[in-house]
């Protein structure tokens, strides 16, 4: 990964309070790419990974994976692309980029093909905020950008969620008048819940002059009822829209994602990376998004599995927070990392815990063999 800016873009960077030793510091370590400390999804899982070996029989519901993998389509296309891995292949990345803007109804040119969507997240926190322009979130929610921008001297804010679980938009546009980026994942990650499109809107409409909103749609395709923001993007307004092949469409190994939005907006976040992108992501993202029935088929299939672990829950009397998406927050009603740990005692992984939250655990919806293990293990523990 390389810093790639011009001169211009470079007074930009002094412009917005960057000292020219700390512009120097990122530029070198931009160029070191993965090893930096919040740059790949896999950083930022280390808070959920399984640490020492992993036993072939464990139930893995700890990172929001889709354990039904790529559909049969992807992976034979996946597969026949294999022996021209030794080409670049830009073509591909923009048949993705065509076919994406196809379905949702937008200009080729207001999609960019990333390796996930945590990348693009982090580069619009490098693009857009600064020590003088804050990064600003809802909490609990997802924290890869947060660690992007306090790395870069940035303010992080963290907003709590309204009593719905919704984001609190009227207290995040007023949390900084000089914010630069305003976050929001929906449904959001960890709890699965939704924010209106109607607050969404109100937020676009109210938030500081001058920053940018990111509305990460990582889970959309999972939640009945969740309205995308792809649309605000195509009417060119201050607005990127993050999408990830990693949930629904199961390729979380193999990072396949996308930044919708105004050109303008995306040639600011495009100069913090360089290079082609995996050609097995790239075919497997495009022929995933060409199987018209994938969608309902596994939306509906992990609703099911949901739905009947939440009535687990409900029966036994235990505290959650409704989810439309594959995962859930579940109140243990003691510390977290406890039953975390008990959990993996029983051969069952489950997610972390959020510091505004310490008594809440979040798990990700598994298989129904997963979800069975699960249940066994969870009253176990909880008894």
């Amino acid at each position: 990964m390389t810093l790639n800016l011009s001169p211009e873009e470079s007074k930009d960077f002094l412009k917005r309070g960057f000292s020219r030793r700390n512009f120097g510091r990122i530029a070198t370590m931009l160029t070191a790419g993965a090893t930096l400390p919040f740059y790949n999804e896999p950083a930022l899982a280390q808070l959920s990974k399984v640490k020492g070996t992993i036993p072939p029989d464990a139930v893995l519901i700890n990172a929001n994976e889709n354990p039904m993998g790529p559909c049969p389509e992807a992976a034979e296309a996946m597969r026949n692309v294999i022996q021209k891995g030794g080409r670049y292949m830009y073509q591909l990345t923009d048949e993705l980029a065509k076919t994406l803007a196809e379905v949702e109804g937008v200009k080729p040119d207001y999609v960019r093909p990333f390796a996930g969507s945590s990348a693009p997240l982090h580069q619009s926190v490098l693009a857009f905020c600064s020590p003088q322009k804050s990064y600003v979130a809802g909490d609990p929610g997802y924290e890869a950008g947060g660690r992007a921008a306090k790395f870069i001297g940035a303010r992080a804010i963290n907003v709590p969620l309204t009593k719905d679980y919704a984001h609190d938009v009227k207290a995040m546009a007023a949390a900084d008048p000089s914010a630069g980026l305003i976050y929001l994942c929906n449904p959001n990650n960890p709890t699965g819940s939704l924010t209106s499109r109607e607050d969404m809107e109100w937020l676009l409409a109210n938030k500081p002059a001058g920053s940018i909103l990111v509305v990460d749609e990582a889970y959309i395709h999972i939640a009945d009822g969740a309205s995308s923001m792809v649309d605000m993007a195509g009417k060119d307004k201050e607005i990127i829209i993050l999408r990830t092949f990693s949930k629904l469409y199961g390729m979380a190994g193999l990072r396949a994602g996308a930044a919708i939005g105004r050109p303008d907006l995306l040639d600011k976040i495009m100069p913090y990376s360089a290079g082609a992108l995996p050609v097995t992501a790239m075919v497997g993202a495009t022929t995933s998004l060409k199987v018209k029935t994938l969608v309902a088929e596994r939306r509906k299939i992990i609703k099911d599995i949901r739905e009947d672990t939440l009535a687990f829950l409900d029966k036994n009397h235990i505290h959650y927070v409704p989810s439309v998406s594959n995962k859930f927050m579940v109140d243990v009603k003691r510390p977290g990392r406890e039953v975390i740990d008990l959990m993996a005692k029983e051969n069952v992984y489950i997610g972390r815990v959020w510091p505004s939250w310490p008594t809440y655990v979040r798990v990700t919806v598994g298989s129904r063999e997963d979800m069975a293990k699960f249940k066994t293990a969870f009253l176990k523990v909880m008894a």
